[in-house]
């Protein structure tokens, strides 16, 4: 028990070093890490960086790309937010700004100075959810697995990348409004991945409860 509460307590440390992080100072409204981390969680959602909202509420995907994202997981808000089942990183954790064509990438900094530590708290881990190009970039590198030219195509060939170890690794288009029309242009993906998708979430989101 004494150790239990030690890994705990270490844990618990390492969060708050991580939103007490003033690294970026540069950013344009400021650092702000944004996660939601916890031992017991078997599914992983890796996204791309905050938005303005998601900056301002400190709750990671609580913006239309969020309701999208648990729609396709099948979960509702209170199943995605309790940290027991599920935790949040992404590429980087604070608001990075504006660019001209919408919000400028996560900071680069910020995976390699986080992410492995945080990990390293995380065993139960079965499924991680790699949402975007920069998360699926970085992380199919890091374990070793199948990267295609694209990011269409890494979607297209989940099975290829989902199956090959454990953690398995989804990978996801964004779930952003911005990508409607690529929607529309692969019908596939709703018909076929989010489907799959659902029946990776459900039996690891029961036995977390």
């Amino acid at each position: 028990m004494t150790d239990r509460i030690a890994v705990r307590d270490e844990l618990a440390g390492l969060l708050d070093e991580v939103r007490r992080c003033r690294y970026c100072q540069d950013l344009p409204l400021g650092p702000n890490p944004v996660l939601r981390v916890d031992r017991g969680a078997r599914i992983l959602v890796i996204g791309q960086a905050p938005g303005t909202r998601v900056h301002h509420t400190s709750l990671p995907w609580n913006d239309p790309s969020g309701d999208r994202l648990r729609e396709w997981m099948g979960v509702d808000r209170d199943t995605f937010y309790d940290t027991s089942r599920i935790a949040i990183m992404s590429m980087g954790f604070c608001y990075p700004g504006r660019g001209r064509s919408g919000d400028l990438p996560p900071r680069p900094e910020c995976a390699p100075r986080w992410h492995h530590r945080l990990l390293e708290h995380m065993p139960n881990i079965e499924l991680v959810l790699l949402i975007g190009q920069y998360a699926q970039r970085y992380y199919l590198r890091y374990w070793g697995l199948p990267s295609f030219t694209t990011l269409t195509e890494n979607v297209r060939n989940w099975r290829a990348i989902s199956l090959q170890q454990r953690p398995h690794c989804f990978p996801l288009v964004h779930p952003s409004p911005r990508n409607r029309l690529w929607l529309q242009r692969n019908p596939w993906f709703e018909a076929e991945v989010v489907p799959a998708l659902r029946e990776q979430v459900a039996p690891l989101i029961t036995l977390s409860a």
